[in-house]
């Protein structure tokens, strides 16, 4: 099991698990800023689980269980039983990313973290959560001997992206409204969007990832779902998170939203556009360069600064998609 040469701390955890959201979370105000975190380290241990091809579906199915229970705990019987699972999860190496690993060693620190947090943000962080682990259960248990998963279709594609990101955007939204009463009258707009803002960098992240996916038995693009249709789903799913962002950019215009809301959102849609039209011209694999990443950081800045808008909006040739799932 990897040891900790320094206590564990969340932002080297996060730091050490993400890229995207290394860059973004630390844009965002407090409290929201320690909400997320926590719920970002949460959701990827469970995304650990999900992704460990070298355990048995069974080992990952009880992992999932496990871990969503430990959220539904009295904390200090969840930090009791944290210490015991998280030794096995990391000693059984479900990962060959450090990491991950260093994640899954330092599962009860961050129970604590989650369990230090204010009641509503602790309800919401558990309630989604869970439903995640329980979702990713659900298309592990799907896989075959091997661990080799198949979506069948579109409509399977858009439930597993709900899953594993949809929710996560209705996780986001509910922190954001949060003890905000500026945002208060753009709950509804905001809430009819979320699922689609997590769906948009999922498809991303699916068409970019395909053949190394593939490689590892995970097979998320249906055999028969035609690429293109793929890609115009995450434009129309781009066009609905780009509102999203949109409108907290209004809110924090008109009514003194936090910049650092529209900030973190925004950096991802922008990373979202750049990496869907390098990869649909230059294929799968292809990534944003680190220059380019230090671009749309500046211009970012530059449209909060001059209240031009935060994220590109193209014209949509059809209205925004509707996710299937509803968890």
């Amino acid at each position: 099991m990897p040891t900790h040469t320094t206590p564990p701390d969340l932002d080297r955890l996060l730091e050490r698990t993400s890229r995207t959201f290394a860059l973004s979370i630390p844009l965002l105000p407090e409290p929201t800023r320690n909400e997320v975190t926590v719920a970002y380290l949460l959701f990827r241990i469970a995304d650990t689980f999900e992704d460990a091809a070298v355990w048995t579906k069974e080992r990952r199915i009880s992992a999932l269980t496990d871990f969503a229970a430990l959220l539904d705990q009295p904390a200090e019987e969840a930090q009791r039983r944290a210490e015991e699972l998280a030794a096995a999860w990391a000693d059984g190496v479900p990962s060959e990313h450090q990491g991950y690993l260093e994640l899954l060693a330092a599962t009860p620190f961050v129970l604590a973290r989650y369990a230090a947090l204010s009641d509503a943000a602790r309800e919401r962080v558990g309630h989604h959560t869970v439903r995640t682990a329980e979702g990713m259960a659900r298309f592990v248990a799907r896989s075959d001997e091997r661990g080799n998963l198949q979506l069948a279709d579109e409509r399977d594609l858009v439930d597993y992206c709900y899953v594993v990101a949809g929710i996560v955007g209705e996780l986001l939204t509910d922190l954001f409204l949060l003890d905000r009463p500026a945002l208060a009258g753009d709950a509804e707009f905001l809430g009819r969007r979320a699922a689609l803002f997590g769906e948009a960098l999922q498809l991303v992240n699916i068409l970019k990832d395909s053949e190394a996916d593939a490689r590892e038995g995970r097979r998320f693009l249906p055999a028969d779902l035609d690429r293109a249709v793929v890609f115009a789903r995450a434009r129309r799913d781009l066009v609905a998170a780009s509102e999203y962002v949109l409108s907290l950019q209004q809110a924090q215009i008109a009514r003194g939203a936090d910049r650092g809301l529209v900030a973190f959102t925004a950096l991802p849609v922008r990373l979202a556009w750049a990496t869907l039209d390098k990869v649909e011209n230059e294929g799968p694999g292809s990534k944003v360069s680190r220059d380019e990443v230090f671009r749309l950081v500046a211009e970012l800045e530059t449209a909060l600064d001059e209240g031009t808008p935060a994220t590109p909006l193209p014209a949509a040739t059809s209205p925004p998609a509707t996710p299937y799932s509803s968890l």
